[in-house]
């Protein structure tokens, strides 16, 4: 059973772009967007907790785990959203988060998903929008562990500190000077 058949119909796309925090709420306004998960993948360790995650010597990376209705919305679209969060070009992690944990990737949990992210990365390299490589990686999923869930809609929770921290992280001026000017991005 694929992971179509066992979500009812809807599909599922995950994604790391640095802090989950940050990740949430674009995905979550997005029509046909059914949930956003933030949490854990890509590492051997069973049940990750925050605090070992950040020490990023579990092998996982943060994510945010979207469940979408491929009726409304397809996976090209997310992945759109998915570049105009991120620094494509940082193999060291995002912006003020630095290590291991914070690497932008693409988890693709089929065939299908793989060609298209694949087909966007290449698009988005050779947009010439960036001097450096694009440094997101494009992998197969591994298993997903939700984080707490005092983590879960940050944005909402704690919209003040959230503000804060996006601000001051530096994604929120790099996503306005290179995105603003860029409405198409990655292919």
């Amino acid at each position: 059973m694929d992971d179509y058949e066992k979500n009812n119909g809807y599909k599922l796309a995950t994604f790391g772009g640095g802090c989950f925090w940050c990740m949430v709420q674009p995905f979550e306004e997005t029509e046909g967007v059914v949930e956003v998960l933030s949490g854990y993948s890509g590492g051997a360790l069973e049940n990750p907790t925050y605090d070992e995650v950040s020490t990023g010597t579990t092998g996982h990376i943060e994510v945010v785990q979207i469940k979408y209705d491929p009726k409304t919305v397809n996976y090209g679209d997310l992945l759109q959203i998915f570049w105009k969060q991120i620094d494509p070009t940082d193999p060291g992690g995002q912006f003020a988060d630095r290590g291991s944990q914070y690497e932008t990737v693409i988890f693709y949990h089929d065939g299908e998903q793989k060609k298209i992210a694949e087909a966007s990365l290449v698009s988005l390299e050779n947009s010439g929008m960036f001097s450096r490589p694009i440094a997101t990686k494009i992998l197969k999923a591994k298993k997903f562990y939700p984080t707490e869930e005092h983590h879960q809609c940050y944005y909402r929770k704690n919209p003040a500190h959230y503000g804060i921290y996006k601000k001051g992280s530096g994604r929120e001026e790099y996503i306005e000077k290179v995105w603003s000017k860029h409405s198409k991005g990655g292919g």
